[in-house]
């Protein structure tokens, strides 16, 4: 399973509503899964991996050896929010690039697991930056559209470099 690059069409089409709960979705969630530790990150969304829907898998430590942290999210939605902060973000779709992205710091989420079932989760710092990342790719909002006007030239080179370097997938 491929991580999509930057400026990939499919990565600003977001995703649409899971309505199927079946094996064919914990595979697909435990195939990104492993796609994420592959590339070295701490979360991954359906459309990253060319799959247009609203499903995202993370792991705040990063690590699949510790596998603690594992959350699969399906059909996000975000019910509370609180306080911001600029911290630095980087994506696995937009290699060589990290900046100060402003997120909410306390959040409450609901959301389907894998069997449909609803849930509450609330989550801050780490935990929270990670989720909000993610669930703007199933919107098809990156992070590099929320920095600072001066974050966005200091990126503007690399991003060009990664449109001249993009190859559609046949």
């Amino acid at each position: 399973m491929d991580v999509l690059v930057y400026p990939d069409p499919v990565l600003r089409r977001g995703g649409k509503a899971i309505t199927k709960f079946d094996g064919d979705l914990r595979q697909l969630a435990d195939a990104m899964m492993e796609a994420m530790y592959e590339e070295g990150g701490v979360g991954l969304a359906a459309p990253q991996v060319g799959i247009e829907w609203k499903l995202l898998v993370l792991n705040p430590v990063g690590d699949r050896k510790d596998r603690t942290g594992e959350l699969v999210l399906c059909n996000p939605k975000l019910t509370r929010k609180k306080g911001r902060e600029f911290d630095e973000e980087g994506c696995l779709s937009f290699p060589g690039i990290q900046a100060d992205v402003e997120r909410w710091i306390d959040i409450t989420i609901t959301f389907q697991d894998l069997d449909g079932k609803e849930q509450t989760l609330a989550a801050d710092g780490w935990l929270a930056r990670i989720i909000q990342h993610e669930m703007d790719h199933l919107d098809g909002v990156f992070f590099v559209d929320r920095l600072t006007a001066s974050d966005k030239l200091r990126v503007k080179p690399k991003l060009l470099e990664l449109e001249a370097d993009y190859r559609p997938r046949v």
